[in-house]
């Protein structure tokens, strides 16, 4: 059994070169393979499932690449291949309509599966950095079921525009913070493990590709950091039957 995991594409039209390397992924890689997780920020931005009824009225092209990325998973899906989809700081609005076009589930954020025998804890990683109080109460607000409801009912139009300023503020804030405070608190990633009775996570968000140990309740441990896709170069974790997890990079065409 073949486990493969993967984050942080933020597949957008303005970046071809990584929707095309993703799709030669899927089907030079990832075809035949028994599980896909894929941790959050799997689109840049996601303003809503409606935007799948735009189509080619669409003029960013979001629509276009929605649709296509649905087609391409659905395929994968229809092959025997397992796909589970979790929210990311970019794509939380990501629902049930896109997961049911992809052939893909929802995954709750965090969750606890099991991979190669043992128990893993899966999270896209931005709820680890608490260091960043901006960002968490921000993201308090944007997963709030209320929130959600109101910016759903806004115009598509003004969505597509709110996403834009969401992106452009977060550019801006970002340049202004410290390098550790947008990476994660270690005392929060212990205190996450020791919750979920696990001593491996695995998680993106951070753009900090590596295998950190660490001891979780006196017991050694390992977290493994996803890393973001970029033209040329994408990150994945294997997971094969009774195995450990394996981070490794490699090229795009």
């Amino acid at each position: 059994m073949t486990t493969l995991l993967i984050s942080d594409l933020h597949l957008h039209p303005g970046a071809p070169q990584v929707t095309e390397g993703f799709l030669h992924w899927l089907d030079e890689r990832a075809r035949g393979c028994d599980v896909l997780y894929i941790l959050g920020d799997f689109f840049e931005a996601w303003i809503g499932d409606d935007l799948l009824d735009l189509g080619e009225q669409d003029p960013t092209g979001n629509a276009a690449l929605a649709a296509r990325i649905a087609a391409a998973l659905r395929r994968l899906a229809d092959g025997g291949t397992a796909i589970y989809l979790m929210h990311g700081n970019r794509d939380f609005l990501l629902g049930e309509r896109f997961a049911n076009e992809a052939g893909a589930s929802l995954l709750q954020d965090p969750s606890v599966v099991t991979l190669g025998g043992k128990r893993v804890l899966l999270m896209h990683g931005d709820s680890l950095c608490t260091r960043d109080e901006a960002y968490q109460a921000f993201r308090a607000q944007a997963r709030h079921p209320l929130w959600q409801e109101q910016v759903l009912a806004m115009p598509i139009q003004e969505r597509i525009a709110l996403a834009r300023q969401l992106r452009e503020q977060s550019g801006e804030a970002n340049s202004n913070k410290a390098e550790d405070i947008m990476d994660v608190t270690p005392d929060e990633v212990g205190k996450a493990m020791t919750e979920h009775g696990v001593t491996t996570l695995i998680h993106g968000h951070t753009h900090r590709p590596a295998v950190h140990d660490l001891e979780v309740d006196g017991r050694p441990g390992k977290r493994y950091v996803l890393g973001d896709w970029q033209p040329g170069k994408g990150w994945e974790i294997v997971v094969e039957a009774g195995g450990e997890p394996r981070l490794q990079a490699f090229p795009l065409p």
